[in-house]
């Protein structure tokens, strides 16, 4: 088992990564939730179907007394009514605050589960057992948890870590190519923001089949990158703001499909390199990573530009979370493997994407 501890004073928690790790779900919850009675369990109905049963039935054989709630996979989950009715039936439930949440599935149901503990009866533990490449890298690490509003995207959140984070990368065979693919462009990311021998390491794999070959070692270099950043700024005021490397761009081209058309990976594969396109034009990122990038992003089957009208790049930009006044900090590269905050205003990004929309 390869293992990292996230050391937030008061708050410290573990990853934990190991193929067939969900045999032992029921005692590696039971150590970190040891006055807990009961769990709430919120999963999809896609992962419903492949792993509920296994892990209820695991967690039963330790002691718990368990509630699964399944809610309808995909983005629309993460909404208000679906946020009170988790709240609703929690309460049905008998919860309480030694009790706890466990998070079975991918970044939306993570992400949901987190803010529904976050927030009922003032915060319950929680645990995360993400199911898909990009919670499993990303989203099931740092406390960021969310919900979204008719305006946008994750608007309504919290920040609430975890109790422990259980990573088994056996259940990344049962995900389709676009799923897994979707979770490489966070994988992507990290190599282009923080660490340029893992980049090298993901282009020479060349594809999902390379990735899998040596899964527990991308999965720990991943987790492990956000975790030191986490560990340095942990309300995300900055340095963990290179984490939002191409998201800034790819919110706007995820919008721009109705959260539909484009997955969250699609969007910040093509953000990373229209913002790295954007780098160039400033001066700040070298000329030679725009076709490493594009490269590496087309081997993993990932889109490097998105139709996007103009309008809903407005939008999407006076909502992003980076905001400050009128300004906002877009991620651009130094050089490929670091990344930092560049401060501009957002009509002087609007004039940046416009121009490249035209060169693209």
């Amino acid at each position: 088992m390869k293992t990292l501890t996230v050391a937030l004073p008061g708050r410290e928690y573990g990853i934990l990564i190991q193929r067939g790790l969900l045999e032992n779900s029921g005692p590696l919850c039971r150590e970190v939730l040891p006055r807990a009675r009961k769990l709430f369990v919120i999963t999809d109905s896609n992962v419903a179907e492949l792993y509920s049963e296994k892990v209820i039935k695991n967690l039963e054989a330790s002691g718990f007394e368990t509630h699964l709630e399944v809610v309808p996979a995909g983005e629309s989950s993460k909404s208000p009514a679906q946020l009170a009715a988790l709240w609703e039936a929690m309460m049905a439930f008998g919860l309480t605050r030694t009790d706890g949440v466990v998070a079975l599935g991918g970044g939306v149901v993570g992400d949901l589960a987190g803010f529904a503990a976050a927030t009922v009866l003032r915060g319950v533990d929680f645990i995360q057992i993400p199911t898909t490449l990009l919670a499993q890298v990303d989203s099931s690490v740092g406390g960021k948890v969310a919900i979204d509003l008719k305006a946008g995207k994750n608007l309504a959140g919290a920040f609430w870590q975890p109790k422990r984070v259980l990573i088994d990368p056996e259940v990344l065979h049962t995900l389709p190519d676009r799923t897994f693919s979707d979770g490489m462009a966070e994988v992507i990311k990290y190599g282009c923001i923080r660490d340029r021998e893992f980049f090298d390491l993901l282009d020479r794999c060349g594809g999902r089949a390379g990735v899998m070959d040596q899964i527990e070692d991308v999965l720990y270099t991943c987790c492990d990158l956000k975790r030191q950043v986490v560990l340095e700024d942990e309300r995300d005021t900055g340095v963990r703001m290179t984490l939002n490397f191409g998201h800034t761009i790819g919110h706007a081209f995820e919008l721009a499909g109705n959260y539909e058309t484009w997955t969250h990976g699609q969007g910040v594969a093509a953000g990373m390199h229209w913002a790295a396109r954007i780098g160039v034009r400033l001066g700040v990122t070298p000329e030679d990573t725009i076709p490493a990038i594009r490269g590496i992003l087309e081997k993993y089957g990932l889109p490097t530009s998105i139709p996007c009208p103009r309008e809903v790049m407005t939008r999407a930009i006076g909502l992003d979370k980076k905001n400050t006044g009128g300004d906002i900090h877009l991620i651009v590269l130094t050089r490929l493997g670091w990344a930092e905050p560049r401060r501009m205003s957002r009509d002087g990004l609007l004039e940046q994407l416009e121009a490249l929309a035209g060169a693209l």
